[in-house]
């Protein structure tokens, strides 16, 4: 019966219409047709240079979706006071690499100027950023315009789901986002990649309630531990490893959450809740099919709240929300190191960065 229960949630998850959204999977066909392949040549260096950054930037997608929808407002830099943005949310800890956006967005106003959102770039970063770690390569639609103002870092604070989230109100952020159940289950995937800080795991190692401690497989509770000490005031500098597998793109997230080595509480709870439990053991043995939810959910993900037609503006500069010139002073990487080459494929301009 769980298999059969499985397999209609498999199918449900499939069922999204693409239009309802305002995106169009030939948006750029006119206007900038080469934006895909000038974001992927693009990236492919700094990702060779950095293994990180696949984690850093998928980890940038959603928590600029989560606010507001996928409009780039997390790429606006911080302010301060009353002003602060969203970047200034306590909850943004450890978000980096924003600068990779900037850099690729250079390369595509090179070749296509004013034409394509940080917004899209963003989104076809972290599909890059899916596939170049052994992912599933998604297919995503485009047309979402950036934002015209930046939300404030109370809104992302009380947006963004805090690592002690369980089952019941993870389900519920996700279907508000047009996902099934099969589909919530799949986003949270996206965990395979990366780290987490001490900071988010330190209720569940020394809280006053010792529950959550015994439901972790013993040795990876005493490593956890030995790892993440008590009170230590390097919690945010110190951290642990999603899964045996942080570079890869891949089903161990589910395997280790099977095996009681599951992170964060939702990690522990999707394992043991009986409308999750048959998901994660399935996910666990059938990567093909955890890569094909995961696919549909990201692409509704990314299609949540987007501003299309006539709403927000196209950014030069995906940091700012005024018309400054596209690089300041202070930027990071200014044009003489973001400088592109443009070589010929077949006939075909390909920008390439020389970084």
């Amino acid at each position: 019966m769980r298999t059969i229960v499985v397999v209609f949630f498999l199918f449900q998850s499939f069922r999204f219409d693409v239009n309802a959204f305002g995106l169009s999977y030939h948006f750029y066909e006119k206007t900038c047709p080469q934006v895909e392949d000038i974001v992927r040549d693009g990236l492919r260096p700094l990702f060779l240079t950095d293994p990180t950054s696949p984690a850093a930037l998928l980890r940038l997608m959603f928590h600029d979706c989560q606010v507001q929808g996928c409009d780039a407002s997390v790429l606006v830099d911080p302010g301060s006071g009353s002003d602060a943005t969203e970047m200034k949310a306590n909850k943004n800890f450890g978000i980096r690499r924003r600068e990779l956006i900037s850099i690729v967005k250079s390369m595509v106003e090179a070749q296509c100027p004013q034409q394509v959102s940080c917004a899209d770039i963003l989104i076809l970063a972290a599909r890059e950023a899916v596939a170049a770690s052994g992912g599933p390569w998604i297919n995503v639609p485009l047309g979402r315009r950036d934002s015209s103002q930046a939300p404030s870092y109370r809104l992302a604070d009380a947006l963004l789901p805090p690592a002690t989230t369980g089952v019941v109100d993870m389900l519920n952020i996700f279907s508000k986002k047009g996902m099934t159940l099969a589909e919530s289950v799949a986003i949270l995937g996206a965990h395979t990649l990366g780290i987490s800080h001490c900071s988010n795991i330190q209720n569940r190692l020394y809280g006053h309630k010792n529950g959550e401690l015994r439901a972790m497989e013993p040795s990876f509770a005493a490593f956890l531990r030995l790892t993440c000490r008590d009170g230590s005031l390097a919690s945010n500098l110190s951290f642990v490893l999603n899964d045996p597998t942080p570079f890869a793109f891949d089903n161990q997230y589910y395997v280790n959450a099977m095996r009681g080595r599951g992170l964060v509480r939702i990690d522990a709870e999707m394992v043991s809740d009986p409308r999750t439990v048959g998901l994660m053991q399935h996910f666990a043995m059938n990567e093909g099919d955890f890569f094909r939810v995961f696919s549909s959910a990201f692409v509704k993900l990314s299609g949540y709240g987007v501003l299309t037609g006539k709403q927000g503006v196209v950014r030069k500069n995906c940091y700012e929300i005024s018309t400054r010139p596209f690089f300041r002073r202070r930027e990071l990487f200014p044009v003489t190191v973001a400088k592109c080459l443009i070589r010929h494929n077949n006939g075909r301009k390909i920008l390439t960065s020389s970084i």
